[in-house]
C-alpha cells in the first residue's frame, strides 16, 4: 500500500463576529453563570470554537481522499485554545485554517488543523489546534509540529484543588446545537449513537470542554473569562447527556492548572490544562 502525503493549503478567511446576543445563548447553553458573560458583555474563553467549524471543514478537504476510505472512522481527539488578549463582545474576527501536522499512532492517523483569528488589523487574537484522530489509518507521511504539549503533570497530583459537578440535563444538545451549529445525530438519536458504538447519546465535545472551563473557573473564585490565556483538552470517551459531569482539579502553578471530568464513573475529559493572565 503507498504512503500516503499531504499537501495543506491555507484556506480563508472566513468572516465572524462575536455577537453578544450569540454569547448569552452560548452561556446558558452551557451553564456559564458569569453575570457578564450571560448578558454578552463578556467572552467565555472557549466561544471562538462556534466561529470555526466552516473554516476547519475546508482545511480538513486537503487529506487525500485515500485516507478517508482506508479510516475506520474519525473522533476529535484533543483541542487547544491560546487567546493572546481578552476578547471584546461586538468585535468581528477572521478565522484562517491549515492542515499543520500529521502522526501516526497505534489508534490511527492525527490530523491536526490550526485556525487563526484576527481582527480587521490582520492581528491574532485567538489560535485554535483541532486534533482529529482517523481510527485505523496509517500509512500517511508525517507532516510539520505537534501543538504545544499539555499532558498531567504527575507532580500536580500532589496538590488537588477540589472538585465541581454539572448536570448534563437532556436538552442541552439541542441548546449547545442552536448555538453552534452543529446537529451531528449521535448527539439526539440512540441509534446513531449505538452505530458509532455507544448505548447513550451524549453532548458535544466543545460543550463539554466549555462545561469544564466555567466550572473549573468557579471553583478558582475567577469571575472575568478574559484572564483566561489558554485551555487544552484531550477528549477520551463521549460525555453522556442526563448525568453528572464532575471536574477535578490541581495546581500545577500559581496560574496554571490541570484537570480532569468524569461521568458515570469514566474519565470523559484527560489532560485538561486552564493558564491564567497573572
Amino acid at each position: 500500500m503507498s504512503e500516503l502525503t499531504v499537501a495543506p493549503a491555507r484556506h480563508g478567511p472566513f468572516p465572524g463576529r462575536l455577537e453578544p446576543e450569540v454569547i448569552a445563548a452560548y452561556a446558558a447553553a452551557t451553564g456559564d453563570q458569569t453575570a457578564a458573560v450571560r448578558t454578552g458583555m463578556a467572552v467565555p474563553a472557549v466561544f471562538p470554537v462556534i466561529l470555526v467549524f466552516v473554516a476547519q471543514e475546508a482545511a480538513r478537504a486537503d487529506m487525500p481522499a485515500a485516507a478517508w476510505e482506508r479510516a475506520r472512522g474519525g473522533v476529535h481527539g484533543e483541542h487547544n485554545i491560546v487567546l493572546h488578549r481578552p476578547l471584546v463582545p461586538g468585535e468581528p474576527l477572521d478565522t484562517w485554517s491549515q492542515i499543520s501536522a500529521v502522526r501516526t499512532s497505534r489508534a490511527g492517523t492525527h490530523v491536526v488543523v490550526h485556525l487563526e483569528q484576527s481582527d480587521p488589523d490582520g492581528r491574532i487574537a485567538v489560535e485554535q489546534w483541532w486534533t482529529m484522530v482517523l481510527l485505523g489509518l496509517n500509512g500517511v507521511a508525517d507532516l510539520g509540529s505537534m501543538p504545544a504539549d499539555h499532558r498531567f503533570p504527575d507532580h500536580a497530583r500532589a496538590n488537588p484543588l477540589g472538585s465541581i459537578s454539572h448536570h448534563l440535563d437532556a436538552r442541552l444538545a439541542h441548546r449547545y446545537a442552536q448555538v453552534s451549529g452543529d446537529w451531528a445525530a449521535h448527539h439526539f438519536e440512540i441509534d446513531v449513537a449505538r452505530a458509532a458504538g455507544f448505548d447513550f447519546v451524549f453532548t458535544h465535545g466543545l460543550c463539554t470542554m466549555a462545561i469544564c472551563t466555567h466550572r473549573l473557573l468557579d471553583l478558582l473564585g475567577v469571575e472575568d473569562p478574559g484572564r483566561v490565556a489558554r485551555v487544552a483538552v484531550r477528549f477520551t470517551s463521549p460525555t453522556p447527556l442526563g448525568e453528572e459531569l464532575t471536574v477535578n482539579a490541581y495546581g500545577i502553578d500559581q496560574n496554571s492548572f490541570a484537570f480532569e471530568a468524569t461521568s458515570r464513573g469514566v474519565c470523559t475529559i484527560t489532560h485538561g490544562r486552564l493558564e491564567l493572565r497573572p
